[in-house]
């Protein structure tokens, strides 16, 4: 019997470029608010994390917050810069981690990182993580901010 690693390397070429076609159709389907095909690129598992300590999302949460806002054609666009991505069998599964450098007109430059599984369907996005980018010589200033909002 053929491990999962073993069937994906048959399939595709390279598993690396399905993982981030899906990263990518995530990142263009926020930027054209197309809730239905952003939603698509998840597990129903999934989880969103986002830049606020609150925003840890299921799923159902993430899609009941995003969707108002692709409703009334508001998205969000990242620019992916630079991407790495691993994968790797684990167990009986296929897994594939990445992070990622993104541009933002709002924020600058950020990170998202994530874990992807391979699902009947395809890769699949198990959890997406956003983060902002500090600086090491700013970081103090930026905890001290937070501190004294707390």
């Amino acid at each position: 019997m053929m491990n999962l690693f073993a069937v994906l390397s048959i399939l595709s070429a390279s598993p690396e470029t399905d993982v981030e076609a899906v990263i990518d159709r995530m990142h263009q389907a926020a930027s054209r608010a197309d809730g239905q095909d952003y939603f698509n690129q998840f597990t129903p598992e999934a989880r969103f994390i986002g830049t606020d300590a609150t925003e840890r999302w299921s799923l159902t949460a993430f899609r009941a917050y995003a969707e108002p806002y692709f409703a009334r054609g508001r998205g969000w666009t990242y620019v992916p810069r630079e991407r790495t991505v691993t994968i790797a069998p684990i167990g009986c599964r296929c897994v594939a981690w990445f992070d990622e450098i993104l541009d933002n007109a709002s924020y600058g430059q950020v990170r998202g990182s994530g874990v992807l599984r391979l699902t009947d369907d395809g890769w699949k996005i198990e959890q997406y993580v956003l983060s902002f980018a500090v600086p090491n010589d700013r970081a103090d200033a930026v905890v001290a901010t937070i501190k004294a909002e707390e």
